[in-house]
């Protein structure tokens, strides 16, 4: 709620604004984002803030984009940003050539924005580079307000801003009307999660207090109020900075007998207005706001000069505010009192006039404003045809969900009685579409059933294949295996529509590991598409899943060639998902089952890279850099691992392709031991899935469960495996073993600790899974038997701990990992075979040379929670973890500095202490590399015993010795 911004002061907030600008510019880092929420009732003072601030942001040379949100509905997608760089388009001075050509592009790129194959992730991802040409280098604010009716696809281009932009060092501030978060909001959600991240600040922007309101008061009429006025304005306005201001003037200019209430104090104001204005004000309070003065002059049928009359007397009487844009009111309270003010036929012809001077007006989309005022005159065969135009229009831009919103209002509209020109057949498909892109699938699959109905007798093959996709994307896998066969079975199942089912089921199949099954419908699928043109999509699908499951199940080479040929099938064809799904199912299968690691990592990079020249870098380029961080992990290059996710980071992932990279990250961040990274990542992940898959959730309780050992809750470590074997019913025996090793681990460490009991039925149960695996995977081609063979070693190890662990399995396991070259289980397990050795008495320097090797690994890692376990026996065994041994076999003296005194860092570990050298606090550091302030510790953490130093000054001479030599 706005009030009078030329004549009353700011009050009580001195320490607000201070808070905000620091938050906006002082907190957020180069190459950073930082956001301030402030949430308060009408009339607070939010708007009036946000002004404050931004021209203070402005002056100190940020660049400041204003929007604010529609309060209808079914707003337009994108609204407020479109809004803001209009706004800064009309305002940039001409001698800002660059910055003025860079908003004109980003505006023109929306009005040339077509629906495509890239989706919404290319639309957000070219915004940011649109904006960081805007930017040029300089701090970028936007600023939002009435965020209470933001649309969803603001809401999701906020939380890609949030992520941050990398180079760009971006603010965002807005205000929430804190009475309009109530239900189920969608808001109230997001600040939810908001509030848990560190850059996120969410303000509630409370009333004044006594003191604060009488000097606020006395500001606005201009003298020290009597006791009784004072107390008369405190006791009436709460608070509340609008209706102080309010009173005050009523005060000020001599107007007695104003009723108590706010309603009536804004009845009063409007009831003194000049006749001619009454219209504007009752006008613009029926509009959707800014109402243009062209459009408002259409409405009112006045004279040019009386409407100008009237307008200037509305805003000279503080009921509006006039800017370039139009008019608004200066609280949308004003709306709702007068409301109840008009006959609902001058309602309806107020709409109607509205919706007339929209719909002649050239060369303007207002799909949107036009049904909200067809809709509101009464005129549903009017309004249905522009609810539909603005979905198309929502649509073409991506924003599914607002389509959704308005193919559902054309639905209502469309129940009306009498004759309508649409079919309602057509409607609830297109409905039953976009609740499927934005994630609605319950309402997908409702709308879905309600379309068979009207056609009657037997589904089509097409609904089937249709209902088949929603089910599947709502985690329903059963259900919608049995649309895809009912599809096949179909009579009116064309070739083509077979195709597409065969091939769609056979993904479905390779996603819920089921590979032979995949591999035969892939066959099936290839064998159909063979005979129809345009095929080419169904092709790659199909042979992606036929190429993984003979890699996986019988012949590698022959599997990995079918696969390779998918990708060259795709680049042909041109279909940048194609060429993405090509690319994706390669490197997975290269850095998962066959362990090819290294090439894995490079066909991983390599086709991030070329989907991201595609345009699909955010979806399917951060799919295959997630793939590239679980390669790198697993050879043991962690901090290049590091730099991938950085670089991923900057795509701003979402849904699915999210949950791939967070995975990936909390794998390092397990390994590491940043354990509040890693529960927030698993957090996220759950809430992300949605009945996701088994390669999904067994990786994720995998995860969870290995976080919980690190943290000695080994029952809670149990329950998540237990989960895991009851809820997924995979056939994919590399990650089952995976879990399993976890399961005997925590009933092993459970044993070790003695704080959490034993379950022997629990251990009964993990071995027979075991054995089950070792069973399945004799049938499985070599490379995949090989990492299966690798972790039952790892599992018959940890059951042997139960009763007096056995070095020898211990030993096994460690050839069995270092085969493989996985240092970081091969070095888990040397720190056991020291453990089982120390705990019989027998071979001590065996175990040391183990605890040695295992330390070395573990530091060169970063893996602080097993340097910290081999730290811990070593000291209980008295053994050196310092000591090497000399090339003729005899023990030795901890090594002293050698000529290159920085050999034993990491190349992570050297950035970092080049910074250390520089001056750099650990927060700076992580802001510069892109990894947060608690891995800077740790790396500083090794650094330091490494060195053997205790003090950064120490380690940064070390630095700076080495570099001047």
């Amino acid at each position: 709620m706005a009030s009078d911004v030329d004549t009353a002061p700011l009050v009580g907030r001195a320490e607000l604004l201070q808070t905000v600008r620091s938050a906006m510019l002082g907190d957020a880092a180069y190459g950073q984002t930082a956001a301030v929420f402030l949430t308060g009732e009408s009339g607070v003072g939010k708007t009036r803030l946000l002004g404050e601030i931004g021209d203070q942001l402005r002056a100190q040379g940020a660049v400041v984009l204003t929007g604010s949100c529609l309060d209808i509905g079914d707003a337009s997608p994108l609204h407020p940003l479109l809004q803001a760089l209009r706004r800064f388009d009309a305002d940039v001075s001409t001698s800002h050539v660059r910055t003025s050509s860079a908003v004109r592009g980003l505006l023109q790129m929306f009005a040339d924005e077509t629906a495509g194959p890239d989706g919404a992730g290319a639309l957000l991802e070219r915004v940011s580079r649109g904006l960081h040409l805007i930017a040029e280098g300089r701090p970028l604010v936007l600023i939002l307000d009435d965020l209470q009716w933001v649309d969803r696809s603001t809401r999701q281009l906020l939380l890609y801003l949030l992520a941050g932009l990398g180079d760009l060092q971006l603010s965002v501030l807005a205000a929430v009307r804190a009475e309009s978060l109530q239900g189920a909001h969608p808001l109230r959600r997001v600040l939810t999660e908001l509030r848990r991240l560190r850059t996120v600040r969410v303000l509630d922007l409370a009333p004044l207090g006594r003191a604060d309101t009488e000097k606020l008061a006395a500001a606005v009429v201009g003298r020290t109020l009597p006791a009784d006025a004072a107390e008369q304005v405190w006791q009436r306005s709460g608070g509340n900075p609008f209706v102080i201001e309010e009173l005050a003037r009523d005060l000020r200019d001599g107007r007695d007998g104003l009723s108590e209430t706010l309603r009536e104090i804004f009845l009063d104001r409007v009831d003194a207005l000049p006749q001619h204005a009454h219209a504007v004000v009752h006008a613009v309070a029926a509009g959707v706001e800014p109402v243009q003065h062209w459009l408002l002059a259409q409405v009112l049928r006045m004279p040019e000069d009386e409407l100008i009359d009237a307008a200037r007397a509305a805003v000279a009487h503080r009921l509006l505010v006039g800017a370039d844009d139009g008019y608004r009111l200066r609280h949308r309270l004003v709306a709702e009192v007068l409301a109840h003010e008009l006959l609902p036929a001058e309602r309806s012809g107020l709409h109607r006039r509205y919706a007339e001077a929209l719909t002649a007006a050239p060369g303007e989309l207002h799909q949107a404003r036009l049904a909200h005022h067809w809709r509101l005159a009464g005129e549903p065969a009017r309004a249905l045809p522009a609810t539909v135009a603005a979905a198309q229009e929502a649509e073409r831009l991506h924003g599914y969900a607002e389509a959704h919103r308005h193919w559902s209002a054309a639905l209502q509209l469309a129940a009306d009685p009498g004759p309508l020109p649409m079919d309602r057949v057509e409607l609830l498909e297109n409905a039953a579409e976009a609740a499927h892109h934005c994630g609605e699938h319950a309402r997908a699959l409702a709308l879905l059933e309600e379309v068979a109905t009207l056609r009657g007798g037997e589904p089509s093959c097409a609904l089937h294949i249709r209902r088949a996709r929603y089910l599947a994307a709502a985690g329903r896998s059963a259900l919608a295996e049995e649309e895809y066969q009912r599809a096949l079975q179909a009579a009116d199942c064309s070739p083509r529509d077979r195709a597409a089912a065969a091939a769609r089921l056979a993904e479905l199949l390779l996603h819920l590991g089921r590979y032979a099954d995949a591999g035969q419908r892939a066959r099936e699928a290839l064998a159909l598409a063979a005979n129809v043109e345009g095929t080419a999509t169904e092709v790659v699908l199909a042979s992606s899943a036929l190429g993984f499951s003979d890699a996986y199940l019988e012949d590698p080479d022959a599997g990995l060639a079918v696969m390779r040929d998918a990708l060259d099938t795709a680049e042909r064809a041109g279909q940048p998902e194609d060429v993405a799904c090509a690319y994706l199912h390669l490197a997975e299968l290269l850095t998962g089952p066959l362990n090819i690691l290294e090439e894995g990592v490079v066909v991983a990079r390599r086709g991030a890279d070329r989907v991201t020249e595609l345009g699909l870098g955010r979806t399917w380029g951060t799919r295959l850099l997630a793939i590239a961080i679980n390669g790198l992990f697993r050879v043991g290059q962690w901090a290049e691992a590091e730099k991938v996710v950085a670089a991923a980071l900057r795509h701003r992932p979402s849904g699915a392709d999210a949950v791939e990279l967070l995975l990936a990250r909390c794998r390092l961040s397990v390994g590491y031991g940043d354990i509040e990274a890693a529960d927030r990542d698993l957090d996220a992940v759950a809430t992300l899935l949605a009945g996701g898959g088994a390669r999904h959730v067994i990786p994720l309780l995998t995860l969870r469960s290995g976080l919980a050992m690190w943290e000695g809750r080994h029952d809670v470590a149990r329950l998540a495996v237990q989960r895991g074997l009851t809820e997924s019913r995979s056939d994919d025996v590399t990650i089952l073993s995976a879990l399993v090793w976890h399961g005997l681990r925590a009933e092993a460490e459970a044993h070790a600790s003695r704080t959490v009991a034993v379950d022997p039925t629990a251990v009964r149960r993990l071995r027979d899974v075991a054995e089950r695996v070792a069973r399945k995977s004799v049938g499985a081609a070599r490379p995949v038997r090989s990492v299966v063979e690798a972790f039952l070693a790892l599992c018959a190890a940890e059951v042997s701990r139960l009763d007096g662990s056995d070095p020898e399995l211990w030993a096994a396991s460690v050839t069995e990992w270092d085969r493989r070259h996985h240092p970081y289980p091969a070095a888990y397990s040397r720190l056991r075979q020291a453990e089982a050795l120390l705990a019989r008495r027998s071979r001590v320097a065996t175990a040391g040379k183990l605890l040695r090797e295992a330390y070395r690994v573990a530091q060169g890692l970063g893996a602080v929670p097993l340097t910290s376990e081999i730290r811990e026996l070593a000291g209980r065994a008295r053994v050196s973890l310092e000591e090497r041994e000399t090339p003729n076999g005899t023990r030795g003296v901890p090594v002293e500095a050698s000529d290159d005194e920085l050999a034993a860092l990491t190349v992570r570990e050297r950035e970092v202490l080049g910074l250390v050298a520089e001056g750099l606090t650990n927060k700076e550091i992580g802001q510069r590399l892109f990894i947060s302030e608690r891995t800077i510790g740790v790396h500083v953490s090794h650094i330091f015993d490494k060195l053997q130093v205790r003090t950064r000054v120490q380690a940064s001479a070390i630095q700076l010795r080495n570099v001047r030599g």
